[in-house]
């Protein structure tokens, strides 16, 4: 039994579990279509002209994106490492041929079949809810397979570190929502404090935020931001793959 075949098997069993949990299907989908509705309401209604919301509807197209890049790899991979760390799962997977690194590399591919579904619905939702202007453009795919891959690396390490799936839910909230606002999403960065610019930079959803935005919005490369995230990606992977515990 080869690489490929082994990561196949164990996606396969991933997606399975992943469609048997009606829940989590649910709010996979359910929650970034809320956050579309009501920030897309925000953005076509702004009044004034001034504080949020105020650039072009489709300027937060990389920030309605972000919401399942984001969350959606962190809560699971980190969930899923937390539930097989409680039912010793691990310690039966060590007996098998499948490495740590594969089994990462599996759930990884779930995911990121789960988020390019779930991306393309909100593509075409943003389209008919809010007024956003922007570009389909083939640059999404990389981004979206190294945005995904990045975080399903941390989740991975969240997973090992917390001590419940409680408490990776928790912790990747708390990494997540304040990295949702400040990593040029949602939040122009003439809006940010002084002080804070410098953390924007330190982000890693910022790479994919702005690579993001050069494709759909501005129209031009976003090949150095891809570079970072590709680079930021693969060492989150490693980082990832080595957290995964053999035995617990």
């Amino acid at each position: 039994m080869g690489t490929a075949t082994r990561i196949n098997a164990e996606a396969g069993a991933a997606w399975r579990s992943f469609v048997r949990r009606r829940t989590a299907v649910f709010f996979t989908f359910f929650f970034p279509v809320i956050l579309i509705v009501i920030f897309g309401a925000l953005v076509r209604t702004d009044p004034t002209g001034t504080g949020l919301f105020t650039e072009p509807a489709g300027y937060y197209v990389p920030g309605y994106l972000a919401v399942v890049v984001l969350f959606t790899p962190l809560s699971r991979v980190g969930s899923t490492v937390a539930r097989h760390r409680e039912g010793n799962r691990f310690e039966k997977l060590a007996t098998t041929p499948l490495s740590r690194a594969e089994w990462l590399a599996a759930h990884t591919l779930v995911n990121v079949g789960i988020i390019g579904v779930a991306s393309v619905l909100l593509l075409a939702l943003i389209l008919l809810i809010t007024d956003a202007q922007f570009e389909f453009s083939l640059w999404l795919v990389p981004l979206l397979v190294f945005g995904v891959t990045l975080f399903c690396g941390i989740g991975a390490a969240l997973g090992r570190i917390a001590d419940s799936q409680d408490g990776v839910i928790a912790a990747s909230n708390s990494i997540a929502l304040p990295m949702l606002f400040l990593a040029e999403t949602f939040v122009t960065p003439d809006l940010l404090p002084e002080y804070v610019l410098p953390l924007v930079d330190l982000l890693p959803l910022t790479y994919f935020s702005r690579g993001v935005r050069a494709a759909t919005y501005y129209g031009r490369s976003p090949a150095v931001d891809l570079a970072i995230l590709a680079a930021l990606a693969l060492a989150s992977f490693a980082v990832g793959a080595y957290a995964i515990p053999q035995t617990d």
